[in-house]
């Protein structure tokens, strides 16, 4: 089972659950609000590619990984799963456009 833990709340929640209820209206919204969070994804995916990049020869050379471009990567991973629910139809609640800081763990 996959969790996550927002940092705002204590609580621990599913991540993907279902939901049998939808709202029609929602889901023309939706296709509106998955522009910007397709441009955030794009972008972000640019930048965690290029830390990836940046960290094979950082390995390569020195032996060792870097914490902050191990940590781009992470948030991007994320970030992606946080929007899954929504992007795939499973969920109505939106997320944020721009990434918040949540904990994705197996429990």
């Amino acid at each position: 089972m996959v969790i996550f833990i927002s940092e705002s709340t204590d609580t621990k929640k599913q991540l993907f659950t279902y939901e049998h209820d939808a709202g029609r209206l929602e889901l023309f919204i939706r296709i509106i609000y998955c522009i910007p969070i397709a441009i955030v994804i794009c972008v972000y995916a640019i930048i965690a590619s290029i830390c990836q990049f940046i960290q094979l020869f950082h390995i390569l050379i020195l032996g060792s990984r870097s914490e902050g471009l191990s940590n781009v990567v992470k948030g991007y991973l994320e970030y992606l799963v946080n929007i899954m629910s929504y992007t795939n139809f499973m969920t109505d609640k939106r997320p944020e456009i721009f990434p918040v800081a949540v904990k994705i763990f197996k429990e």
